[in-house]
């Protein structure tokens, strides 16, 4: 056994208050085995890993009860069954990144930017290993880079945090971790930031990694379609609490627990399915598809680009541009949803700020109901604002911390002359946010004491309360977990059908936009390279880039 975990407790001071954050988990892991943690955002799974690892404060934590259990092996010969809660701190830092090592889940918070990347694996070699010549640890912080599969690792090793994609930052933070030859390595949802394509090669190499070092990984994360990918067996945990664990078929297949039961509800494909049941049997209208035949457009693109000037030298000339948007054509029909998918960089969020004009276009036409919104100057635009809002991807950065939900609510309608006092908006928005499942004592709070799903729902909410035809919508379920994107997903379609919205859904989750879209667009380096009917789409793709990103898609077997 390499770790065994026993009825651990761990408790956090705040605000005078004890947080129970782990109450009493019990679990085991075998050496090449994964183990996964599944659980939603404050169940306490990241807290669980940095019991193990022991990285807590100590001046604002406690373990009243339990046991961590590890098989240290100090050298090929030697193996010490210890229990990391008791051991003094000099014999923990010979553990810590020696024989457990972590990757975190924001590695750009994490790798230090005033070093090179080689520079900081070559700390840790010499941290551990003291006697290691500066050659020496060179030669192996290359290797470790190659071994992640970094290109050019010989010239990459003198590169900056900054000066790498998210993938490639992911791949560093795993050739820290793995550069002491680690026996366990905790993996605290890695591949939550990364576009689909990269999460495919990097649990791919974690795997190819754990079974040439025979290493056990204890893996947390939220997305079950990776738990299916990775692990032999899982625990669920809800409120600092295992409420469930056992083997993978087990699990996704015959659960025992509610809240697993819940979970597993939540995912758009079983979304995707219960709603078609559900209409045909209440008889509600399923959402219009898109047949292929001429259907009147709302929005229209033609020949749209956004390029970026680059600028060199000391008199800062233009000598290139970033083709950020690169001759778009594009239409929407009325009523219908569009999603436009693809990996970060390729333009999705830019095409979309230029069709409501907060980027400008360089070139090319934005026509709604009729009118070429390039043309217009910003006076004769503002009447549009109204029916044309944007939610954004992160409803914390995007709303006031400064102005309650009554202002942010009420000034937009008082800026486009909705209601005719003060009271009458307040009502008005009010009864916008019982819509969205808020209560009406919201108004007078402010957005900090929201949780993230509620202030997305304050965002789609702010949107609404302007009566729009047309919203973008920028990944605004990227961050949530899978129950609360399941609810905010269901809102949406609700809202969209009263209302009869036109919405351009900006996304890289596959599976929500076959649960949510009529058509899709598929984008790449500023380019649409296939559009059509999600079904069509999704079922028979034909651009071998489409063909790429639905085969990297991680799905729980059905």
């Amino acid at each position: 056994m390499l770790l065994q975990v026993e009825n651990l407790k761990t408790y956090l001071q705040a605000g005078g208050e004890t947080v129970k954050a782990v109450d009493g988990i019990s679990f085991t892991i075998e050496r090449g085995e994964t183990f996964c943690l599944v659980g939603e955002s404050g169940s306490g799974k990241s807290v669980t890993a940095l019991s193990v690892i022991q990285l807590l404060p100590r001046d604002i934590s406690h373990h009243p009860e339990g046991r961590i259990l590890l098989d240290w092996r100090q050298d090929k010969q030697r193996h010490e069954p210890v229990d990391l809660l008791r051991l003094p701190e000099t014999r923990k830092q010979k553990i810590r990144g020696a024989r457990i090592a972590m990757i975190f889940q924001e590695p750009m918070t994490s790798l230090n930017p005033v070093f090179t990347v080689g520079e900081q694996i070559i700390e840790t070699l010499q941290l551990h290993f003291p006697g290691m010549e500066e050659t020496e640890a060179r030669e192996r912080a290359v290797a470790a880079l190659a071994q992640v599969q970094i290109s050019n690792p010989e010239l990459r090793i003198d590169e900056y945090p900054h000066r790498l994609s998210g993938g490639q930052r992911q791949r560093v933070m795993i050739a820290m971790a793995m550069a002491c030859e680690p026996d366990l390595l905790i993996a605290d949802e890695p591949t939550t930031a990364l576009d689909v394509t990269v999460q495919a090669e990097i649990l791919r190499l974690m795997r190819e990694l754990q079974t040439r070092r025979n290493m056990g990984i204890l893996f947390i994360t939220h997305d079950f379609g990776v738990v299916s990918q990775m692990a032999r067996r899982l625990a669920v945990m809800r409120l600092g609490k295992i409420v469930e664990s056992g083997t993978l078929d087990e699990i996704l297949y015959r659960p025992q627990h509610p809240y697993t039961c819940q979970l597993l509800a939540a995912l758009p494909e079983n979304l995707k399915r219960r709603q078609r049941t559900s209409a045909r049997e209440s008889g509600i209208d399923a959402p219009p598809s898109y047949t292929g035949t001429k259907q009147p457009s709302l929005l229209e693109l033609r020949n749209l680009e956004v390029h970026f000037p680059v600028r060199k030298g000391v008199l800062r000339r233009v000598v290139d541009h970033v083709r950020a948007v690169d001759g778009i054509n594009m239409a929407i029909p009325a009523g219908q949803i569009l999603a436009l998918v693809g990996e970060s960089g390729c333009g999705k969020t830019t095409l979309g700020r230029a069709i409501l004009r907060l980027v400008e276009p360089t070139s090319g036409q934005v026509h709604y109901a009729g009118t070429d919104l390039t043309a217009l100057k910003p006076r004769e635009l503002r009447r549009y604002r109204q029916t044309l809002q944007i939610i954004f991807q992160d409803p914390m950065s995007s709303l006031n911390p400064r102005l309650s939900i009554a202002a942010t609510l009420t000034e937009p309608m008082g800026v486009h002359g909705i209601g005719d006092s003060r009271e009458e908006r307040l009502e008005q928005a009010s009864a916008v946010l019982e819509r969205v499942q808020l209560k009406t004592h919201h108004l007078w709070r402010y957005p900090h004491e929201f949780s993230g799903g509620q202030r997305q729902r304050i965002a789609i909410a702010r949107a609404l309360v302007l009566e729009p035809r047309f919203i973008v919508c920028d990944e605004i379920t990227s961050a949530l977990d899978v129950s609360v994107q399941a609810e905010i997903l269901q809102l949406l379609l609700e809202l969209q059908r009263e209302r009869h919205l036109t919405l351009l859904f900006i996304t890289h989750n596959i599976a929500v936009v076959e649960y949510l879209s009529n058509q899709i667009a598929v984008m790449r380096d500023g380019c649409i390279i296939e559009q059509g009917p999600t079904d069509q789409v999704c079922r028979a793709p034909t651009h071998p880039y489409t063909q790429k990103l639905l085969a990297a898609v991680p799905r729980v077997p059905l």
